[in-house]
């Protein structure tokens, strides 16, 4: 399996915010698999994106900034779960069904219930262990922004 391209505002991974908006995004501890069922990162409940080897490489907060490894801001996620980055540019979006649309809208991908990865052929290529749907926005941040963690290449 080819490793996701890192987004070149990151250094190695990041995730999601809702602008000025007082609401907070839901936050929790999820594992992100490979195809293969191995460890290829996680976010712990406080928001902390850590690698495979458990360093930290960036944050979500709980108003939806997504920082990296240093805690510089490089994007948010809008209240509609838009995923944008340190332009404001949108990079894409998890509607509330799962459906994974790039910047364009166009669907290329999804989540399934049980946390399950699909891309735009519906193969599965990877899993969220501890996903739920209201973790959807976080997730998306992940997939956006993740870097080495994604398992898709967006």
């Amino acid at each position: 399996m080819k490793r996701a391209r890192p987004v070149s505002i990151l250094a190695v991974l990041v995730l999601l915010a809702l602008g000025g908006l007082a609401q907070a995004i839901e936050r929790g501890a999820v594992t992100i698999r490979s195809s293969s069922g191995n460890s290829i990162g996680r976010v712990d409940s406080d928001g902390t994106l850590r690698n495979d080897s458990g360093n930290s490489v960036g944050r979500i907060d709980s108003d939806g900034t997504i920082r990296n490894g240093s805690g510089s801001s490089i994007g948010r996620i809008d209240s509609d779960g838009t995923v944008r980055n340190g332009s404001g540019n949108s990079i894409g979006r998890v509607d509330s069904d799962g459906t994974i649309r790039n910047g364009s809208g166009n669907s290329v991908g999804r989540i399934d219930s049980d946390g399950t990865i699909r891309n735009g052929s519906g193969n599965s290529v990877g899993r969220i262990d501890g996903y739920s749907s209201g973790l959807r926005h976080m997730v998306a941040a992940v997939l956006f922004f993740g870097g080495s963690l994604s398992v898709l290449k967006l």
